[in-house]
């Protein structure tokens, strides 16, 4: 079941997977969001999420994309042999030893793999948000719940709080992002999302 639909259902309104005002309202009010919160919180979301469609880290990565990507870990294409097109195998290397996870060998990468509507990763991550041991929980019913655990624990509701307009956006996603990628389109959705009032 989709994240969307999850979240409907809790809601109370139609589960039909379609995002629109009227989920955004519902949503906004069971999470007892203010209208700028919210604008600000979905809008991060359904940038990182592609429109509320991808609620798991994509790690299908080509022998190319590896050494582009993750250049520490595969260096050469030489070194994707066995990796490039695998994600378990991937996520595996990349995040091993860090994060809370285990070795290579000890699958916590894979396991604890980016999830939620603003990706949670790493086990100890998981482990603060409670979910551990039911990690795959993160990338359907409780996709929402996480990226608002990321917001608390990021302080990132006193930048939200700040109004809607490019500069709290821009600050907004530079703490989230590390950078401004996708700038143009989170400032679109926050600010449509800000006028259904």
């Amino acid at each position: 079941m989709s994240a969307i639909v999850e979240l409907q259902k809790k809601c109370g309104v139609t589960a039909d997977g379609v995002w629109g005002p009227g989920t955004y309202k519902a949503a906004r009010t069971y999470f007892k969001l203010t209208n700028e919160r919210a604008a600000h919180f979905f809008g991060q979301c359904a940038h990182e999420t592609g429109n509320f469609r991808l609620f798991e880290e994509n790690l299908n990565y080509s022998a190319e994309g590896l050494t582009k990507t993750f250049k520490k870990y595969f260096p050469t294409i030489e070194s994707t042999a066995g990796y490039a097109r695998n994600p378990q195998r991937i996520a595996n290397r990349v995040y091993a030893n860090r994060m809370g996870n285990g070795d290579e060998a000890s699958g916590d990468g894979w396991k604890h793999r980016g999830r939620g509507a603003i990706q949670l990763t790493g086990k100890s991550n998981y482990a603060k948000f409670g979910q551990a041991d039911n990690p795959d929980k993160v990338s359907n019913e409780l996709a929402f719940e996480s990226a608002l655990f990321f917001f608390e624990q990021n302080g990132l509701w006193a930048i939200c709080d700040k109004g809607v307009n490019d500069t709290t956006i821009t600050a907004l996603t530079k703490r989230i992002n590390g950078g401004t990628n996708g700038l143009d389109d989170r400032l679109v959705k926050t600010k449509l999302f800000y006028s259904w009032v």
